[in-house]
C-alpha cells in the first residue's frame, strides 16, 4: 500500500524539491525520505515555523519514478537540471549535481546552492545529500511555492499534525485520504502544476546566496 510523507521544508529555493521542466525532483536532502519513498508514494512539504506561517502546503508529488545520482547526471533527459551559477534563477537552482568518475570514487558535487563559495566542495551537504543514493521523480505533482495554501484545520486534526510540523512523519493513504483529496482538488483547480515562485526566490534577480552547510 503506498504511504504519504509529509515534512517541513525550512528552505524553498526551488532546489529540493526542484519542480521546474514538467517533473518535480527530489534529489537532495531528506536522505530518509529518499531511502524509504516507494512508486506511487506521496511526498508532500509544509511551511515550518522558518517560512511563517507554518503549515501551509509548498508542494506534493506522487512518486512516479526513482532513479540514482549517476544515472540522472549522465541522463540526457535531465541535463537541463544540473545547475548553472551563472545562468537563470532556475538553472541557478539545479539538483543534478553529483556524480562520480568511476563507481568506486568519491562524490563529485558540483557548484551548486549546497556548495561553498567559488563552487568549492561542501563535504557536509555532500556527505548528508550522498548518504542515501536514490532520487524520487514526479510527473504528477503541484507546486504552490510562493502562492502557498493553509492546509485545512480540520485535516490538520485529523493527522494530528496540529502542532508546529515535525521534521518527518509517515501516514497510510488510509489516513492521509482526505489530505490527497485536498491535494488533489487544488491540482485539479490549477492551471498548470507549477503554481507560484519558490518562497526564498531573489525576487531582485541577483545571483543566488550559498547555503553550504546549512543542511536544507
Amino acid at each position: 500500500m503506498p504511504h504519504v510523507h509529509v515534512y517541513a521544508v525550512s528552505y524553498d529555493l526551488g532546489f529540493a524539491p526542484n519542480p521546474f521542466g514538467g517533473v518535480c525532483s527530489l534529489a537532495c536532502c531528506k536522505p530518509e525520505i529518499r531511502r524509504t519513498a516507494q512508486l506511487d508514494d506521496w511526498v508532500v512539504g509544509l511551511t515550518s515555523t522558518k517560512l511563517p506561517p507554518a503549515l501551509r502546503l509548498v508542494f506534493a508529488m506522487r512518486v512516479s519514478r526513482i532513479s540514482d545520482f549517476d544515472e540522472y547526471w549522465s541522463s540526457a533527459e535531465f541535463a537541463g537540471r544540473k545547475a548553472a551559477r551563472n545562468g537563470s534563477q532556475k538553472a541557478q537552482v539545479g539538483d543534478n549535481i553529483y556524480h562520480r568518475d568511476r563507481p568506486e570514487t568519491d562524490w563529485i558535487q558540483e557548484d551548486s546552492v549546497h556548495s561553498l563559495p567559488g563552487g568549492l566542495q561542501c563535504d557536509l551537504n555532500r556527505d548528508h545529500d550522498t548518504r542515501v543514493n536514490r532520487i524520487l521523480l514526479s510527473d504528477h505533482f503541484l507546486y504552490l511555492g510562493d502562492q502557498a495554501r493553509a492546509v485545512p484545520n480540520e485535516i490538520l486534526v485529523e493527522l494530528k499534525y496540529w502542532k508546529n510540523p515535525r521534521d518527518r512523519r509517515k501516514f497510510t493513504m488510509e489516513e492521509a485520504a482526505d489530505l490527497i483529496g485536498w491535494i488533489e482538488g487544488l491540482k485539479a483547480a490549477a492551471a498548470a502544476s507549477v503554481v507560484g515562485d519558490p518562497i526564498d526566490f531573489d525576487k531582485t534577480g541577483k545571483t543566488f546566496s550559498y547555503v553550504g552547510q546549512k543542511m536544507i
